[in-house]
C-alpha cells in the first residue's frame, strides 16, 4: 500500500449496506444510487454523432492498404446505421427472425450490430469457432435451430462450409466480400447503399428499453448453449453502472485497443459499450493472447496508447513478458492508461507483480488493476473491486443498482459454501425459448442464481468486500466425506505451475484422494525443453526437463498440502488439447471443468488405476514423492 498509483477516479462500489436476515441470508446494496441512463444504446451513437461528429468511433487495420487504420467516425457510423437499418426493415426481420453473425470482430460486424439495434431487430453473434474450428457444427446447428435467423452474415467465403451445411437455403446470406459457390449471396456494400426512408424512422421510434438487442449464447458444458436475452435496458443500465464505478471513463473519451470477441459479453457488451456510451474510440485488435497471435497486439499497443486496457490473464502475461525487452511497448502502454482489468480466470501474482514493476520503471507509479464479477446473464458487471489493495480473486462490492444476495448452504453448515445471486435492471429476463431453464435460473424473490460461491475477504470487516470462492457445482466430497473446494485449488495449482500450466481440472468425486488433469502450455514446455516450436506435444512432455518440472510441482504441492482436500495425489499431464466441439474450452480460452471430466471419464478412471508398486504405469501420469505426512 506504500506504492504510488496513477490517479483514476472511481466510485459506485466502494461502500455497501448489508441487510442480515434470520436465516443467514444477507443482502448487499451500493450506498450510491444508480443514476439516469438512456432507453437505447444507440441513443449514445446519436448523441456523439451530434456533439463530436468527426471523432473516430472505431478503427481497424486494412491489410489491402498496407495495414493503415481504416476509421469510421461517429457521424459516418450513424449514416451507415440508418442506411443499413432501412435494408433490414425491408427484409421483414424480427425477434423471431433475427440476424446471425458468424464471423470475427470487424467494421462490418459492428455496423450491422448497431443497425440491428437501431431498428429493433435482435442479432446473434456466434462464436466463429463454431463455424471455422468445429468439425460437426453441433453448437452452430443448435443456435440456428433455437433462434431461426432470417439473415446470416459472414465476413468471407471462409464460412461457406458451415453455411451450406447448417443454414437453410431460404435464409439470405450477406458477405463482406466474395461469394459462395452454388448459393446466392448479398454484398454488404449493396445493403449500405439503401436510402433511409420512413420505414427505418418508424422502426427506430418503436425501440424501447424492453426491446431485445441481442441473443448471447453461453459456452455450454455437457449441455447445449443457452440463449441469453439481452435487452436495451440491461445494456444501458450496466453501462451507467460502469460509468459510476470507473468514473474516469466520463472524464476523457476512453480509448480501447481490444481483441475480445463480441460473441462474449466482456468484449461485446462491456468493452464496445464503454466506448459507445462514453464517446470513445475502439481500435479493433486482430491479435490473440497466444505466442504467435500476440505479435499483432504488441504492434497495435506500440502505436495506440489506451486509456483503459482489458484482456484475459494469458494476454497480460504475454504483454508483461514482451515488455522485458521492448521499451517502445512500455512507453506506449503506460502513457495514458488509467486502469487494467482482466476476466475469464485469475491473474497470477507473478504476472501482476511484473506489471507493477514495469509501470514503476516506466512512469514511476503503478496502474491499478480492477477485478469484479459478471456474467452473460447480467450484461455483465455486478460487483467490482477498484481499490489499490485489490488482489486476484477479489470481486469487491455491488455496483449501483445491483442487489447482491448471499445465500449460505444451510444443508451443510460446516463445508457448505455461500452462493451469490443478483437482481437489478441489468439482469436478463430469461433464456430464449427455454422456459424451464429460465424458471430454474431465478429464486422466489427474482434473484438470478449464479452458481458462484463467494466469501468475505475479512469477515470481521465486510466493507473490504467479497472474494470468489469457486463454482458450487464443481465442488465435491472425497470418499472420506472431506469437502474439496475446487476453485481455490485450481487457482493454487495454476499459480504454482507458472509458466508451464495453462489450467487444471480437479477430479476425485467419491475417491480417496484428489487427482488433477493438467492442460500444459505447449510453447512454454517446448521452451523449457529447448525443442523447436513445431515439436510434437507428446515428445515435449516426455522430455526429462519437462517431466522434472511437473514432478517438482507435484512434490511441492503435496508437501504444502494440509490435508486430503488440498493435496493432489496423482497428476495426468494431457497431450490432447481441450476440444471446443465437446465444450471443454471457449474461444476466450476458459476451461470447463464439468465438460472435461465428462468427456475424459475413461482417462480419469485410468488415472486412479495407474498406481502399481508406487509408480505410474502411464507415462503421462506423475505421482508426488510423498515426503509429507499423508492423512
Amino acid at each position: 500500500m506504500s506504492a504510488s498509483y496513477r490517479s483514476a477516479s472511481v466510485g459506485g462500489c466502494l461502500e455497501a449496506t448489508i441487510e442480515s436476515r434470520e436465516d443467514g441470508t444477507q443482502i448487499l446494496r451500493s450506498t450510491e444510487p444508480l443514476r439516469w441512463y438512456p432507453d437505447r444504446l444507440t441513443d449514445s451513437l446519436e448523441q456523439w454523432a451530434a456533439e463530436v461528429p468527426d471523432r473516430t468511433l472505431v478503427a481497424m487495420r486494412d491489410a489491402a492498404h498496407g495495414g493503415a487504420w481504416r476509421r469510421i467516425s461517429y457521424a459516418q457510423m450513424l449514416q451507415r446505421v440508418q442506411a443499413l437499418g432501412q435494408a433490414l426493415v425491408d427484409m421483414n426481420l424480427s425477434v423471431d427472425r433475427p440476424i446471425a453473425i458468424l464471423s470475427d470482430n470487424d467494421l462490418e460486424h459492428l455496423t450491422l450490430a448497431l443497425a440491428a439495434m437501431w431498428v429493433g431487430v435482435p442479432y446473434v453473434p456466434i462464436s466463429p469457432a463454431y463455424s471455422s474450428v468445429s468439425q460437426d457444427f453441433a453448437k452452430l446447428r443448435h443456435i440456428v435451430a433455437t433462434t431461426t435467423p432470417g439473415l446470416v452474415f459472414a465476413a468471407s467465403p471462409a464460412f461457406a462450409r458451415a453455411i451450406q451445411e447448417v443454414v437453410p437455403p431460404e435464409v439470405p446470406v450477406v458477405l463482406s466480400h466474395g461469394q459462395i459457390e452454388g448459393r446466392p449471396t448479398l454484398a454488404f456494400e449493396s445493403l449500405l447503399a439503401t436510402s433511409p426512408a420512413e420505414g427505418v424512422r418508424a422502426a427506430h421510434a418503436a425501440v424501447g428499453p424492453d426491446t431485445v438487442a441481442k441473443f448471447l449464447f453461453t459456452s455450454g458444458s455437457t449441455k447445449q448453449p443457452k440463449g441469453v436475452i439481452n435487452t436495451q435496458r440491461m445494456i444501458c443500465a450496466n453501462q451507467q453502472m460502469l460509468r459510476q464505478t470507473m468514473a474516469f471513463l466520463a472524464e476523457e473519451p476512453p480509448v480501447l485497443v481490444d481483441w475480445l470477441p463480441w460473441n462474449h459479453t466482456f468484449g461485446g457488451n462491456h468493452n464496445v459499450g464503454i466506448v459507445l456510451y462514453n464517446g470513445g474510440t475502439l481500435y479493433i485488435d486482430d491479435g490473440r493472447p497466444t505466442p504467435r497471435g500476440i505479435a499483432e497486439t504488441l504492434r497495435n499497443l506500440r502505436e495506440i496508447s489506451p486509456t483503459v486496457y482489458f484482456n484475459v490473464p494469458k494476454g497480460f502475461e504475454e504483454i508483461a513478458n514482451a515488455m522485458d525487452a521492448d521499451s517502445a511497448l512500455r512507453e506506449s502502454l503506460f502513457a495514458k492508461v488509467k486502469a487494467f482489468m482482466f476476466a475469464g480466470a485469475g491473474l497470477s501474482q507473478a504476472v501482476w507483480d511484473k506489471l507493477d514493476r514495469h509501470a514503476e520503471a516506466t512512469v514511476g507509479e503503478r496502474i491499478r488493476i480492477i477485478t469484479g464479477l459478471g456474467m452473460t446473464e447480467t450484461a455483465p458487471s455486478c460487483t467490482f473491486a477498484v481499490t489499490p489493495d485489490t488482489r486476484s480473486g477479489y470481486i469487491g462490492l455491488p455496483v449501483p443498482g445491483v442487489e447482491v444476495k448471499l445465500v449460505p448452504d444451510r444443508s451443510d453448515p460446516v463445508y457448505g459454501k455461500t452462493e451469490i445471486r443478483f437482481r437489478g435492471p441489468n439482469v436478463m429476463p430469461g433464456y430464449w425459448r427455454a422456459r424451464e431453464q429460465t424458471d430454474e435460473a431465478f429464486d422466489e424473490e427474482g434473484f438470478y442464481r449464479t452458481g458462484d460461491a463467494v466469501k468475505f475477504i475479512d469477515p470481521a470487516h465486510p466493507a473490504r468486500g467479497l472474494q470468489f470462492d469457486g463454482r458450487i457445482a464443481e465442488d465435491f466430497k472425497l470418499s472420506t466425506g472431506t469437502f474439496v473446494s475446487v476453485g481455490p485449488l485450481r487457482a493454487k495449482v495454476v499459480a504454482a505451475g507458472h509458466p508451464c500450466v495453462q489450467d487444471v481440472v480437479v477430479a476425485g468425486l467419491n475417491r480417496d484422494d484428489i487427482g488433477v488433469l493438467v492442460f500444459p502450455r505447449a510453447d512454454e514446455c517446448r521452451r523449457l525443453a529447448g525443442l523447436p516450436a513445431d515439436a510434437p506435444l507428446p515428445e515435449t512432455l516426455h522430455h526429462p526437463r519437462v517431466r522434472e518440472f511437473f514432478q517438482a510441482l507435484a512434490d511441492r504441492l503435496w508437501q504444502e498440502g494440509t490435508g486430503s482436500a488440498s493435496r493432489p495425489a496423482r497428476w495426468h499431464v494431457l497431450a490432447e488439447p481441450p476440444s471446443i466441439d465437446k465444450g471443454e474450452i471457449t474461444d476466450k480460452g476458459s476451461i470447463n471443468q464439468r465438460a472435461v471430466l465428462t468427456h475424459r471419464a475413461a482417462l480419469v478412471e485410468a488415472l486412479y488405476e495407474s498406481m502399481a508398486a508406487g509408480a505410474a504405469a502411464d507415462p503421462f501420469v506423475i505421482l508426488p514423492r510423498r515426503t509429507g505426512q499423508a492423512d
